[in-house]
């Protein structure tokens, strides 16, 4: 199979410089494409525009010595026919320029949300994860903005530098020398921009982080007093984004002064060059101011260029950045044949598991192999890897080694939307999200049947809940279901991960916010799921809900210390409690090895 991973190499000067095929290349390829119609556009904008040369020249040259007011009349006519022509077709490539911009942007929205479920999973930092939309963004605002005209009008530059050349060589010469000068200062632009633009873009990323947490944790905030201590942070990253604004600010200000300044100069020295031809009888008076207007005409491009350079290099750092951001969250190949749904075992061999973005093992050469209406309970201290363990059997955390197999194919081998239909999850933070219950429980599958909604309802034992709610299913529980209590988002959460039938389900903490009600409810639907044939591991130590289990694996630092029935575990921690007690009550150790870690009394 072809590589398709993108090229990480990526000229400064040009937007188009790679060779690589992926998702940034081909929306840009296929964006300048449709710029080679608007090229065209500009071809005839800027012939329109030496119709104001042309007009001056022949008033000046024609119209003045003959004193002829018809020829006047005529020539007025033509040029403000010009004109118009020239204002529709201005209007339409600046359409135009919208309209690939936002084909660009549409292009790209497959790979930006794969890049923002896949950010945080990857360990990325905060202020990184939402910079994919907001290059998107940027890119979207320069391409549609006057930034593009000045480099499709700088083609054209030489043609005016030959006409003023046609005029007069010395008049030509000036005009060189001065575009030389203001090309010069937008190569000084280039260099020196790179830095603070970058910088002035990381502390914007840095503080929409900063305001993301406050808004998520205000009532945190409120609730233990830190609104000061907040305060505090907040203005410290508002003064350091300010402070990179301003010196990007200053820095383009006074590089855009003096690329002013050397125009007015240039078209000032272009009418003096073009009175001295005159006084010397080498030019007429109407080559001397059409080739002012002339002049300034050749350079607008460059001037457009650098009043837009903030935004020119936001945007090619933007193209850099969802390079490497598609490249390194770039979707797994489609697998060739589609697997069917398992129903058999779980393996597990030899997993190692390690948070993203870090080496350090949390899990280490756990093996186990589960049949089909199997319970599992995970058991095990804070910090041993439990929760670990449960991410990588779902595929949220890749392995570091091992692999975790259903009914002999690895997980991998699975197309992630393919594998979440065979999988129920129930993390710690439930995860609710804006919308209807209904919604929430059948994963926001427009496909789904109502029956198949209230049958996982009822096998969470939550669908008599749901009917006493205002609007029973069609409820809107708000962001994160804050319109419900923690207790009701877990058993909804349940009712989300038992829907569809899934073959393997891990449920962390699931009783961890429920009542006696909420407990028995959740029992009731493991044994249900494991009728069922399907596999169902509970991270808990709540002896109700292991009781409905009939496995255990118990984690010490990572390690798996012991596997097997739940009687079987139980009754050698009992053992081991019983031998332990005498001396430890003698000779009590710093740091005591766990019992089985945390297995319930009376388990």
């Amino acid at each position: 199979m072809k590589d398709r991973r993108p090229s990480l190499r990526f000229g400064p000067r040009s937007f188009l410089a790679t060779a690589a095929d992926d998702p940034v290349s081909r929306a840009l390829r296929e964006s300048a494409r449709r710029m080679t119609g608007i090229a065209v556009f500009s071809g005839v904008i800027n012939l329109l525009m030496l119709s104001g040369s042309l007009y001056m020249l022949q008033v000046y040259d024609r119209v003045l010595p003959s004193r002829n007011l018809a020829t006047l009349f005529g020539l007025s006519l033509i040029v403000l026919l010009a004109y118009a022509m020239l204002g529709y077709f201005e209007a339409l490539r600046t359409r135009m320029l919208c309209r690939v911009a936002t084909l660009f942007d549409v292009g790209l929205q497959e790979a930006i949300h794969n890049a923002l479920v896949t950010l945080p999973l990857r360990g990325t930092k905060p202020a990184a994860m939402q910079q994919p939309s907001r290059d998107l963004e940027q890119l979207r605002a320069f391409m549609s903005s006057m930034g593009p005209t000045a480099f499709l009008d700088m083609p054209w530059i030489p043609i005016f530098l030959l006409g003023l050349f046609l005029f007069h060589p010395v008049i030509g010469m000036t005009a060189l020398l001065g575009t030389i000068s203001i090309v010069a200062v937008t190569v000084v632009t280039e260099r020196l921009s790179r830095g603070v633009a970058k910088a002035a873009t990381e502390s914007s990323a840095e503080r929409q982080v900063l305001v993301d947490s406050i808004q998520r944790n205000a009532e945190v905030i409120r609730a233990l007093g830190m609104t000061d201590r907040f305060k505090v942070r907040w203005l410290q990253s508002n003064e350091q984004h300010l402070r990179e604004n301003m010196r990007a600010a200053d820095l383009f200000a006074n590089l855009g002064s003096v690329a002013k300044v050397l125009r007015y100069v240039l078209q000032s020295g272009m009418l003096g060059v073009g009175a001295y031809l005159v006084v010397t009888d080498s030019a007429s008076g109407g080559i001397m101011i059409a080739s002012s207007i002339m002049m300034g005409r050749a350079l607008a491009p460059v001037e457009v260029a650098l009043s837009s350079w903030k935004q020119l290099v936001a945007a090619r750092q933007g193209i850099a950045r969802l390079r490497e951001i598609c490249k390194v969250t770039a979707r797994a190949p489609v697998p060739a044949v589609d697997l069917a749904r398992p129903c058999r075992e779980l393996v597990v061999q030899q997993l190692t598991v390690a948070a993203p973005a870090s080496d350090t093992h949390i899990v280490s050469s756990v093996s186990f192999s589960l049949k089909a209406g199997m319970g599992l309970v995970l058991l095990g201290a804070s910090a041993s890897g439990k929760t670990s363990l449960s991410k990588a059997l779902v595929g949220i955390w890749p392995a570091r080694s091992g692999t975790v197999r259903l009914d002999g194919a690895a997980i991998d081998q699975w197309r992630s939307e393919d594998l979440g239909r065979h999988i129920g999850y129930l993390p710690q933070d439930v995860a609710l999200f804006d919308g209807t219950i209904a919604e929430n429980i059948c994963r926001f599958d427009e496909y789904a049947t109502s029956e198949a909604i209230i049958k996982a309802a009822q096998i969470a034992g939550v669908h008599d809940l749901v009917l006493r709610l205002p609007k029973g299913y069609s409820t809107q529980i708000g962001q994160g279901g804050m319109s419900l209590s923690a207790g009701q988002r877990q058993r909804i959460g349940l009712a989300r991960a038992v829907y569809g039938d899934p073959f393997l389900i891990v449920l962390d903490e699931p009783n961890a916010n429920l009542d006696t009600d909420g407990e028995n409810a959740l029992s009731r639907a493991i044994l249900i799921l494991r009728q069922n044939k399907s596999i169902v591991i509970v991270i808990s130590h709540r002896p109700s809900v292991i009781a409905a289990l009939d496995m255990a694996l118990v984690l010490y630092e990572g390690k798996s210390i012991a596997f097997g029935s739940c009687k079987e575990i139980f009754a050698r921690v009992g053992a081991s409690r019983t031998q332990g007690a005498p001396r430890n009550q003698a000779r009590p150790k710093a740091n005591p090895a766990p019992h089985y870690a945390a297995v319930p009394e009376g388990a």
